[in-house]
């Protein structure tokens, strides 16, 4: 796939899925500027990020926008934007905290709303802008345990549809979500160590579909949502 020249900000770029997207994007010939709300980048992000913004609080819109306009003036612009910051909690209503529904729309959906509006005003200036959303597959029927998490991601897959829309009419921005199922990192191994990881879908997987997306093959697509199952 080819982004020779794109510029593209990746938020959750600290993360396992993050940082492989930020690999693909620049094994991809991307430009890349790396965000994230922890503090410290893994050391091997230096050699594919050029621009590297730790310590910010995405769903803080001002926050969010001055992250977005650093990482527009480090590239020289934007192309896309990768919305991979999220987070995950299991538990049930009964039983668990109603400050993690707070918590879990904060972090999955409203940091996704802050990013993208901070990226507009850049992504107009593109002849192709891209923004790509984390969704959830278990966001379309969830599980017990799983209602607040769903709950975030259904927003998402929500605020996907209606950027979408928003955008059509005057703009080249495509708007589009991923729908994974569960992701082969270590932490989903910790958790879950009886299952079968290889029906699950591996973080380097997931990345070549969001780089497709950002791709100029890509730009008859707006508004999917689109699975990423695997075998799950």
């Amino acid at each position: 796939m080819n982004l020779h020249g794109k510029r593209i900000a990746i938020t959750g770029a600290f993360g396992s899925l993050g940082s492989a997207v930020v690999a693909a994007a620049h094994a991809a010939g991307a430009k890349v500027a790396a965000l994230d709300h922890a503090a410290n980048a893994p050391a091997a992000l230096a050699a594919h990020a050029a621009h590297i913004g730790g310590g910010v609080d995405l769903a803080d819109g001002t926050a969010a926008q001055t992250a977005l306009d650093a990482a527009a003036a480090a590239l020289g612009g934007l192309d896309a934007l990768v919305n991979i910051a999220g987070t995950f909690r299991w538990q049930t209503l009964e039983g668990g905290e109603l400050e993690t529904w707070d918590l879990l729309y904060r972090v999955n959906l409203r940091s996704a709303a802050a990013a993208s509006k901070a990226a507009l005003p850049h992504l107009r200036k593109s002849e192709a802008g891209r923004i790509i959303n984390i969704g959830a597959n278990a966001a379309i029927k969830a599980g017990a345990g799983m209602g607040a998490y769903a709950a975030s991601k259904a927003g998402v897959a929500r605020l996907t549809e209606s950027l979408a829309e928003e955008l059509k009419a005057d703009t080249s921005i495509t708007v589009n979500a991923v729908l994974p199922s569960i992701l082969d990192t270590a932490p989903n191994r910790a958790d879950m160590p009886d299952a079968d990881f290889s029906r699950w879908v591996k973080p380097e997987q997931l990345a070549q579909v969001i780089v497709f997306l950002v791709s100029d093959d890509a730009a008859a697509i707006t508004g999917a949502l689109l699975p990423v199952t695997g075998r799950v």
